[in-house]
């Protein structure tokens, strides 16, 4: 008899492995496994009530609370597919993912009424709103509110044998930094097998206290809502990033490991409130959804005291692909550790990566060596949403293609060189964005940059930077420029910096470049000094 892979199993498991043992923080809640259980049970109950069946798309519009993480199980209980909504989207882009799901139901915590009130009546396929925090005050809304919802529901839980473990789960739309947002189909087997590998890569015990920093409608919640569910760890929700909070929650919860984008770990380093609070819990954290650098490594285990490293993933992939967590092989000293651990890394349990180049074969094993990371993985995707010809293309030879570039060296271990379409092509020698970047953060003026192209009649392309001083810094042009300089090739060095006052992001922080090329990368905005020599 085969049991399906169903990441559902993951909370009947803790349930009844650990039913008193407190499963989620939320605020001032606390709920043990067994209620977190029977509330997961009860949504599918509620679910069922009202309509939703099998393979029906039901939305949440949520920021990170107990209610989100519910429904990670509840809504797969019921039978249908989760598909958490990113709150920071316009009215025009949450009608075009919800028209293009078919959502029939959608959750929405009440900040967001007026939101959806700006887009709901261009959305056809959904039948119900219901609010999550407060009782309904409009007539389009549900009568009834998520709690009420529970109360009243006779709890459901599904039978496992008949589940099939390939069919669609979850529904996660990429972020749309380049074109549309495309619907990400993960499966129940894709889920179920990430999981494992996480857990396995993260060595994660029952005794682990992770705190929910990635909003649960990225990339899966970089698959932390699962990992920790399986071995009955503690979830710690933080609904919206302040500094202030996460280290009150590392204080008061004893939280021992997170993950963050580069944005927050740059905010958590250089805020002053850091010494008021004992981080001294904290045994790990991982960066990703943005390149780091050595510099940020550096900083973030000089404040934190514990270990710090990137990794690296797709929404495509579940996400987690690799790890620059240092094998316990390997002894590094501090500038090369550091550098290490901010490698894209090498692939955790369930993954295969290669770097190759345009004719698919692999590139020598030298760290030099530019090609495109392909990946065969337990986690990735099914396909696109109802988009057969993207799915082909992306999935060609048996293998993802991920359109970043790469080198890989003799160990296994890849370092992310660029997106294809970041790469910067000056008189015909390649220049990654990203290593100027590291550069120009490695400044200790320097809070945040984005290199992008700029166009020149000569070189084709030339970089310009786009840089956040830190507050106080008397930063300038040219020493930024001769900073650069004495660091990297000239020919790599920026043409042109401009101080701004922030960068366009992404609601998990990633930096938008087709916003920032649209803006300035056809306007010189020719600082002093701005013409390095080649």
């Amino acid at each position: 008899m085969n049991i399906p892979l169903t990441p559902v199993r993951f909370l009947r498991y803790a349930e009844q492995q650990f039913p008193e043992k407190t499963a989620v923080v939320c605020r001032d809640q606390r709920f043990t496994y067994a209620e977190f259980a029977e509330r997961a049970r009860r949504l599918a109950g509620a679910l069922r009530d009202v309509g939703v069946g099998p393979g029906d798309r039901v939305a949440f519009l949520s920021l990170n609370c107990h209610r989100l993480l519910e429904a990670y199980y509840g809504v797969l209980e019921a039978g249908a597919v989760l598909l958490p909504l990113n709150i920071r989207l316009a009215p025009s882009e949450l009608s075009l993912i919800l028209n293009d799901s078919g959502t029939k139901a959608l959750f929405l915590q009440h900040e967001f009424v007026p939101l959806v009130d700006a887009f709901r009546k261009s959305v056809s396929a959904i039948q119900s709103f219901f609010v999550l925090d407060s009782a309904p005050q409009l007539p389009w809304l549900s009568p009834q509110s998520y709690e009420e919802m529970l109360t009243a529901a006779t709890p459901h839980q599904a039978d496992i044998l008949p589940i099939d473990e390939d069919s669609l789960a979850e529904l996660f739309y990429t972020s749309g930094t380049s074109a549309n947002p495309k619907g990400v189909m993960l499966t129940h087997r894709n889920i179920y097998l990430h999981a494992l590998s996480v857990c396995i890569n993260f060595r994660t015990k029952d005794d682990a206290v992770q705190l929910h920093t990635i909003p649960l409608f990225h990339a899966n919640g970089w698959g932390m809502a699962h990992s920790v569910t399986l071995v009955g760890g503690r979830h710690i929700m933080l609904g919206r990033f302040t500094c202030a909070e996460v280290f009150r929650l590392i204080e008061r919860e004893r939280v021992d490991s997170l993950s963050l984008v580069p944005i927050m770990a740059t905010a958590l380093v250089n805020s002053p409130d850091r010494q008021k609070y004992d981080l001294s819990s904290v045994q790990w954290i991982s960066i990703g959804g943005a390149a780091s650098s050595p510099t940020l490594i550096r900083q973030m285990e000089e404040a934190f005291g514990c270990e710090c490293f990137a990794g690296y993933g797709l929404t495509e992939t579940a996400p987690v692909l690799s790890t620059a967590k240092m094998k316990p092989s390997v002894q590094l000293e501090d500038d090369r550790r550091y550098a290490a651990q901010a490698m894209t890394g090498y692939a955790i349990p369930g993954v295969e990566l290669r770097v190759v180049d345009h004719n698919g074969r692999d590139v020598p094993r030298d760290g030099k060596t530019m090609g495109e990371i392909v990946t065969r993985a337990d986690g990735v995707m099914q396909g696109y949403w109802q988009q057969p010809g993207e799915t082909a293309h992306v999935m060609r030879g048996g293998w993802f293609h991920t359109g970043d570039m790469a080198s890989i060296d003799e160990s296994g271990s890849i370092l992310i060189v660029d997106r294809m379409k970041d790469i910067i092509v000056s008189g015909g020698e390649n220049i990654s964005s990203l290593e100027v970047e590291n550069v120009i953060l490695a400044h200790p003026g320097v809070y945040e940059a984005a290199v992008i192209p700029m166009p020149d009649e000569k070189w084709g392309e030339v970089p310009k930077a786009l840089v956040i001083a830190k507050p106080g810094s008397s930063l300038t042009v040219a020493e930024l420029l001769e900073f650069c300089r004495s660091r990297i090739a000239h020919y790599k060095c920026p043409r042109s910096i401009e101080f701004l006052e922030s960068l366009p992001k992404t609601a998990t922080g990633k930096v938008l470049k087709k916003n920032l090329r649209q803006a300035y990368g056809t306007n010189p905005h020719v600082a002093t000094e701005s013409s390095a020599r080649r």
